[in-house]
């Protein structure tokens, strides 16, 4: 299907472009949400005689949009969850829950059309997400997936937490061992332990 853009989507045009959708997309999207109309001639006439109002309102949007992300950009939001030693997740963290964190942190002018989250954050970790507050407007932001605060403090310096818990320096414990023992033997008593009994 042909559709004139009304404003400017990512990975298909501008303002005024005539392009090819697949129906589907347009029906469902595009057209409902009212970021394209038809192209058809009647269309394109409306789509002329309004262009400037148009171009008009999608600046006083983006220079909102310009305004909002200086304090959205950057922001660093903490989130704690609950993991397996491996460091998997036990469920995920999606966009509605990016939102709620936003919102306590007193964010409010994102909602959930803005956050791109290219797949659910399944892990610990700290994940860069961009957040779109208008087609030509974008920022990122930090998601600290912690099992604790302190946890997502040492992540939020650069540690990675789920390394350091499996380096752990196990030296020092050492296993007696004696190779003529049958198995299901106890290991013999040392000479030194008697002396210790005597001291």
């Amino acid at each position: 299907m042909e559709i004139i853009l009304l404003e400017r989507v990512e990975k298909l045009g501008a303002i005024g472009d005539v392009v090819t959708v697949k129906d589907g997309y347009a029906r469902n999207f595009l057209l409902p949400n009212k970021k394209a109309l038809r192209s058809n001639s009647a269309n394109k006439k409306l789509f002329e005689a309004n262009r400037a109002k148009i171009e008009a309102d999608n600046a006083a949007r983006r220079s909102d949009a310009e305004a909002a992300a200086g304090n959205v950009d950057g922001t660093q939001i903490i989130l704690i969850r609950q993991s397996s030693n491996a460091g998997a997740l036990y469920g995920s963290v999606a966009v509605r829950d990016i939102i709620e964190a936003l919102q306590a942190q007193g964010i409010t002018n994102v909602t959930k059309a803005m956050v791109v989250l290219e797949r659910p954050i399944k892990t610990l970790g700290v994940f860069d997400v961009k957040v779109a507050l208008h087609p030509e407007v974008a920022v990122t932001i930090k998601v600290n997936v912690a099992r604790s605060p302190e946890e997502a403090d040492l992540q939020s310096q650069g540690v990675d937490v789920m390394a350091d818990l499996f380096e752990k320096d196990e030296a020092g414990f050492t296993e007696d061992y004696d190779p003529n023992a049958e198995p299901g033997d106890l290991a013999a008593l040392t000479e030194e332990a008697p002396a210790e009994e005597e001291a």
